[in-house]
Parts: C-alpha cells; structure tokens; sequence
C-alpha cells in the first residue's frame, strides 16, 4: 500500500478504511472518522473533513511529539468505543462522550494512562449492540474472550477497568478485538510464524484472569499482530483457491 500513494520517507499506513461514497453528502455528514493514539487520545471528524483528498493526502490529526496514530474507524454516530491499555485495562464509553472535530485538531483524552510514561493505548474499537464478545492476547501468548456487558460503560477519559490480569508470565497486552462465535482468529509471530483457530477454541473467562496459552512462543519470540477473520472470508478463499486449483489441473491436462 505504501507503494501505492505519496507518505513522506518513514511514515507508515496505520489504517485502510472502506467508505461507500464520498460524494453523498447525506452521507459523509452523518458518519464518522474516529482516531485514537498510543497516548490514549481520541478524536472524532465528520467524514465530510475528508471527501476533498489531494495526491499528497490531507491532515487527519495533529499528533504530538512522541505519540503515534494507533487505529481508525467509520462510525456513525451511535456506537460506543472501547479503548484498552498496555497494561491490561479497558474503557468504555459512548461515542456521544467525544464531541466532532476539526480534521487539524488534536482530540481529547480517550483514557487515563498514568503518569509513569510506560503506558500505552494498544487497541481502539467501535461496538455496536451488548451481545459482542471481546477478545484479548498478551505478548506472551495467552488470550481469552468476555461479553461486552462485563466492562461498564464510564465517561471517556477513565482508568478502565481490568481486562486482563498482567503477569510475568502473561506478559503486557498487545491485542483487542471483537469477535463472534463464528470467527476465526489468526496470531503472527514476530518469527514469521502464523497460526489460525477458531474464536470457538478460546475460552470464555471473567476480566480478572489470565487467560489461557493460544499459542506457544520460543523466549525471544512474541506476538506482532492479531486479526480476526470472518467466516465468510475464509469461505471466499477456499472457493478462489479451489477454482484456481480446478484452472490450473485443467490448464495441465490440456498441455499434456
């Protein structure tokens, strides 16, 4: 993707986000971009900000010295944001709480990081509905899943309260997603290693645990990414890899 559009030398893509139009102006004046950093800022602009794109791209967010674009989403308006920390925490608030913004601004305080320096926001989600499951892994590869409805909803700007319980052993959290009985997750080594599973085979556990191993990891390996699949995605790729294992048998049995 880099290859393909005009970012400055060490800059990366953090975020592909598929809109339906940009020319609707019901549209993009009732959906949202909603940004959130590393320093647990979050911001919020109405997609109208960004249906002018230039060659060179626009500003999406002024981003303070030392912080990071972490993640982006298109809500529209009704959804609520779920925001977990390094250390193990997760808020929860309605998007109602982050008033809409200019595209040059810099947001508002998403969640309460500390004053150590040694937290970060690791994950941003936008949920809507109470039956949604969310999913957590740690970098040492343990993870486990929990309803939605056991992290009360808060004002922006909280603490959080514990989604995972951080030890030694567990390692800092790296990973939040949602997630349905009929997903599929797959875990990426920082080895190059890649294993999927079923969101099935993960226990569901309270807040307040550890979770169980998913995946086994060497002492200096740990996890880089984490991505949930759905299952109709994965239905798509085996019906292309079948039709082009099909191409490719019929190709050589017309070449012999």
């Amino acid at each position: 993707i880099q290859n393909l559009i005009n970012i400055e030398s060490g800059d990366k893509v953090r975020a592909v986000i598929n809109v339906r139009t940009l020319s609707d102006a019901d549209y993009i004046n009732n959906n949202y971009l909603i940004m959130c950093t590393e320093s647990g800022t979050i911001k919020k602009t109405l997609l109208e900000a960004y249906s002018r794109p230039r060659v060179n791209g626009i500003i999406a967010i002024s981003i303070n010295e030392g912080d990071r674009l972490l993640d982006v989403a298109l809500t529209n308006g009704d959804n609520e944001i779920v925001i977990a920390s390094k250390e193990g925490k997760a808020v929860r608030f309605h998007e109602s709480r982050v008033r809409p913004m200019g595209r040059t601004a810099a947001g508002v305080k998403g969640i309460e990081l500390g004053e150590e320096g040694n937290n970060k926001a690791i994950g941003m989600l936008c949920v809507s509905g109470t039956d949604k499951q969310l999913l957590v892994v740690s970098e040492n590869g343990y993870g486990k899943r929990s309803p939605i409805e056991d992290y009360r909803v808060t004002n922006r700007g909280a603490k959080g309260v514990t989604t995972l319980n951080i030890t030694d052993k567990v390692g800092n959290l790296v990973a939040i997603k949602e997630v349905s009985e009929t997903d599929d997750l797959m875990i990426i080594n920082r080895s190059g290693i890649a294993i999927r599973m079923s969101v099935q085979e993960i226990r569901v556990a309270g807040r307040n645990t550890q979770g169980v191993r998913l995946i086994k990891l060497s002492d200096s390996d740990e996890i880089s990414s984490v991505t949930r699949i759905e299952k109709e995605e994965l239905e798509e790729e085996e019906v292309l890899t079948t039709e082009n294992t099909n191409e490719t048998s019929e190709s050589t049995e017309t070449t012999e």
